[in-house]
């Protein structure tokens, strides 16, 4: 994979351009993807944004959200996307097959593939191009570096702040995380500078769901929350009946497991839902607990230091149960 600046010179080509990232996007995938797209766009690049699967409905306000092809619902135009395409970016993603379906389709595209993420251990011989850098914030935070780096900070308008703003905020836990740096707040003033109403950004994510998903974190944090407090470790399990009882949509458990870390003492928040395939694991850490090599060695995950996630093809139980085996051999250094 060769640095991502000497890609900088064929920006000034227009290409058909895909871009994509991991499935399930949160903020920091669906913002980087879209100011990613709007950037291009002001290029004169013919850009298209496709998503391995469905989004939360609280990102469906981001400018240029309605023209994201959801890959699982048109797979046929999705694939023909990809196989004429010139240029794909990877955003917010380290391996192919957290793309889900479309792993096989990106594998075998002939184009120039480009990397932009901030997770651990990248696939670095899929790529043509890239930058991973897991001191950053946030895949946002790395666009806006390329937009500047690139030498074309004037592209920069107000949908791409709104959409890069969004992954910045959310990817440092509204700006409290450790990984928010000088650089970061400068970008935010940048974005600010610009005319952004951060306001808007904060409710449209935020304040923006329907009763039944208060209710389920009510009823999660009281029926389904463990403490295992000579781990300093709070746990949660969310049946499949639970999901379907609050009628739970996609986007609406985003952020129950940073729930768990504020309890006073706890180092370790671990949540796992029983989803129809698979149960899927959240972990969030405090001080230098490393959940990604947690998550690796133990659940088929990673991410970052303080933030991972993971799967099990076991039961629900099953998976708890390991969890809770696997958690003693680390008491030591979770106190």
């Amino acid at each position: 994979m060769q640095a991502i600046d000497l890609f900088y010179p064929r920006l000034n080509t227009p290409a058909k351009v895909v871009i994509t990232m991991h499935q399930k996007p949160d903020g920091d995938a669906m913002g980087s993807a879209l100011g990613l797209y709007h950037f291009l766009t002001a290029l004169g690049h013919e850009a298209v944004v496709i998503s391995p699967t469905n989004w939360a409905n609280f990102l469906d306000w981001m400018p240029g959200v309605d023209r994201v092809i959801d890959f699982e619902r048109y797979r046929d135009k999705a694939k023909n996307l990809i196989q004429s395409a010139e240029i794909i970016f990877c955003l917010d993603f380290n391996i192919l097959h957290r793309t889900k379906n479309m792993e096989q389709p990106l594998t075998e595209a002939t184009c120039t593939k480009i990397l932009i993420d901030h997770h651990q251990q990248p696939q670095e011989e899929a790529f043509a191009y890239g930058i991973s850098d897991t001191s950053k914030s946030s895949t946002c935070e790395m666009v806006y570096d390329f937009i500047i780096a690139s030498g074309h900070a004037d592209k920069l308008n107000l949908d791409m702040a709104a959409c890069l703003y969004t992954g910045l905020m959310t990817d440092t836990g509204s700006f409290r995380f450790p990984s928010t740096t000088a650089a970061v707040h400068r970008m935010a003033a940048h974005l600010k500078e610009l005319g952004l109403n951060h306001t808007h950004v904060h409710e449209m994510i935020y304040d923006n769901f329907l009763e039944g998903r208060l209710r389920f974190i009510g009823y999660a944090l009281l029926n389904r929350m463990e403490i295992l407090y000579e781990y300093n470790t709070a746990l949660m399990h969310i049946t499949r009946q639970d999901l379907q009882r609050f009628d739970i949509k996609t986007g609406d458990t985003e952020g129950l497991v940073n729930y768990l870390l504020t309890i006073q003492g706890m180092r370790l928040g671990a949540l796992v839902i029983d989803r129809d395939e698979e149960r899927k694991w959240s972990f969030r850490s405090k001080g230098n607990f490393d959940v990604n090599l947690f998550a690796r060695q133990h659940f088929e995950g990673g991410g970052h230091q303080n933030a991972a996630g993971g799967r099990s093809s076991d039961s629900l139980e099953a998976t708890v149960q390991k969890f809770k085996t696997i958690i003693k051999t680390y008491q030591q250094q979770l106190q």
